[in-house]
Order: structure tokens, then sequence, then C-alpha cells
């Protein structure tokens, strides 16, 4: 079995070094601050692991996780269909599973980081599997105002999500370089906007903010950080909300809440962190701060609940925020998967995780 798993994990690094040859004549952007030598790179330095220990945690992935970094049960999810969507009030935001959340804002539908296809991972027959079908599939939801990416890690943009949605989708928001990535996957040119940190473009009415984050990019053994990550500030009138993409804790959080704070919701990475990458991923503790920081009003954690991405329990993300939120006194919600939020009004959701099977 050991055997066969190394098999499969060399046929994963020989898929994403083909799709690294691909990516390597992306554009540059010298004009960006934030690369440098043709890449892009976070305010801070943040150490790399190496090779030797990346080999490890990959070992450590593939052979020896614990049992319970998967549910023991299926993960409650509420199907969704067009018809709700539409009847849905205006305002309303759904988790689709992981950092796949759908926000209706003015009547038109926004989906953040589309996400839909089996598996996190450049091919279909290994990788993190997810614990749950989404709620709605792609060709039953409605028109989608614009899709809104925050990096092209795997379990962020996924290829398949991307070419079913281009035809029934107005726009693509990018920050720099994932919009060529788009581009060269057959996304008309003319639907896809791409954003340096600090910019912002207006979509009927609505003002979307490239904001920072602290992470990096990269689908193969050598594109690492030839396009940008980010995550956005989206402004409706008097509604904000927030969502991080991915970000390990830095002062960026603050200085987007002094700047576009305060926020009604907050859409917050918690979920995949281990103490051996804590530049690139938020530990709970760190997630409440970024939220305090942001001067949010209702926390929504995200990007949980769907793969196993690290060596954490499932459900430990939803166990440690919890316990946080309430002991700070923050209001969170955790809804179900499908689960309809009130942005400017969320309900405090239920501890679905702990529900066992009757």
């Amino acid at each position: 079995m050991k055997r066969l798993l190394l098999v499969l994990l060399l046929g994963i690094l020989a898929v994403t070094a083909h799709t690294a040859c691909i990516s390597a004549t992306a554009p540059t952007f010298p004009d960006s601050p934030q690369q440098r030598g043709g890449k892009f790179r976070n305010p801070a330095p943040t150490p790399q692991p190496g090779l030797w220990k990346t080999l490890k945690l990959a070992w450590v992935f593939f052979f020896d996780k614990p049992a319970d970094t998967v549910p023991d049960r299926p993960v409650p999810v509420l199907a969704l269909s067009r018809a709700q969507l539409l009847a849905a009030p205006d305002r309303s935001v759904f988790r689709l599973g992981h950092s796949t959340v759908l926000l209706k804002l003015r009547g038109e539908f926004w989906l953040t980081d589309p996400v839909f296809s089996e598996r996190a991972s450049p091919v279909q027959w290994a990788g993190p599997k997810r614990f749950h079908a989404p709620p709605i599939g792609i060709d039953e939801l409605p028109p989608i105002k614009g899709v809104i990416l925050s990096h092209n890690h795997y379990d962020h943009l996924d290829h398949a999500a991307i070419l079913q949605l281009t035809g029934k989708t107005a726009h693509f928001l990018a920050p720099l370089g994932v919009g060529d990535q788009l581009i060269a996957w057959g996304v008309e040119a003319d639907k896809v906007q791409q954003l340096d940190w600090w910019q912002s473009t207006t979509v009927d009415g609505i003002r979307f903010v490239a904001t920072p984050s602290q992470h990096f990019s990269g689908r193969g053994l050598g594109d690492g950080n030839k396009t940008l990550w980010a995550s956005w500030t989206i402004l409706d009138d008097d509604l904000r909300v927030f969502f991080s993409g991915d970000s390990g804790y830095f002062d960026g959080f603050k200085t987007i809440g002094d700047k576009y704070g305060p926020f009604d919701l907050t859409l917050m990475e918690t979920g995949a962190y281990d103490r051996q990458w804590p530049d690139v991923h938020m530990q709970p503790e760190q997630t409440l701060q970024a939220h305090l920081d942001l001067r949010g009003k209702w926390l929504l954690p995200i990007h949980n609940g769907t793969f196993d991405l690290a060596l954490h329990s499932w459900h430990q993300p939803f166990d440690r925020i919890t316990a946080l939120a309430a002991e700070k006194n923050v209001a969170i919600t955790t809804p179900r998967m499908g689960e309809a939020v009130a942005i400017a009004a969320p309900h405090a959701g239920s501890a679905w995780w702990l529900e066992k099977d009757e």
C-alpha cells in the first residue's frame, strides 16, 4: 500500500511539474511593489521549509496521519436549489464548502474561491477528497455576477469549476497573475480584472478592494509565487464584508480594519493550520485576533469542514474557534453547508459538527 501511495505522490509531482512549465511563462508585473525578481513576496519574510522538511511532511500526510482528520459520519449539508437562491433575501450568504461562499448582493450572486471538484488536487484520482458534496451543483446555480479569487492553490482555484462557470459568470476578480491563468484556460479576457493590493474596482455599485494577505502561491514545482495572493474587502453602501482568503497572522489586518472597518461580517480562514507552517495559516487564536483587528461584528469561520489538509482533527477548528469566541464575547456564526445567513444580522448557527447520527 505504501508503495502504491508513493507512486501516486510521484504522479502528482509529475503533473504539477507539467503545470509549472505551462505557467512559467506568465507575465511579470514590474510595477507592483509586491514583486521583486519576478516573484511576489510578503512584506515580512516567511521562512521556507526546505526540501527535507517538505519530504518529511509529505510522508506524514500520505502515510502517518491521525485517523480523525476525516469525519467518521456524513457532514450535514442542506441541499440548495436555484429557486431557493433566487427567492432568498438580499444580503444573504451561503457556505458551499471550504472557502467557497455564495453572496447575494443587490439581487446578484458572487462566488468566492469556487471549488466543486471531488478532490483539491491537480488530478482527480489522488489528493484530498471532499467530505461532502456541494449543496448545489454549478449547473443549478443561477447566473453569477462575479467570481472572487484569493490565490491559485488547488483548494481555492479549481480548473474544472472555472471552465463550468465561464459561460454563466459576468466578471472574474483576481490578484495579479491569477487573471492571466484564467485567460489561458479560456475565460474571455474582457471578463477578467486582476488587481494588486489596495487596488479596487466597482461593479454595479459594489466596490471590491484587493487587500493584503500573508501567504504564497503556486500550482507546480517551478511556479512558486509567480502570482499574487490577496484578501478582499467588499463594500456595498453601508454593508462591509471581509474575505480573508488564506493568510498567516500579520499587522495588515489592523491596517485593513483601520481603513475599511468596521466589517459587518468577516469570512475568516480557520483550518489547515499547524505550528510547522505558522507564517501562512493562522491558529484559531490568531483568527480571532485578526477578526478583532478588522473590527468585525460577526465572524464566520471558513477554510474547514470540507478537505483534509492538515494534521488536526477535522472538527478541531470549530471546537477551538467557538470556545475562543465565547471566552472573548465575540459574535460567531457557524452555519451548516448550504444554510442561509443574513450578512447584516447573522444567527449563531449550531454545533453541527458535534451531532451524532440517530
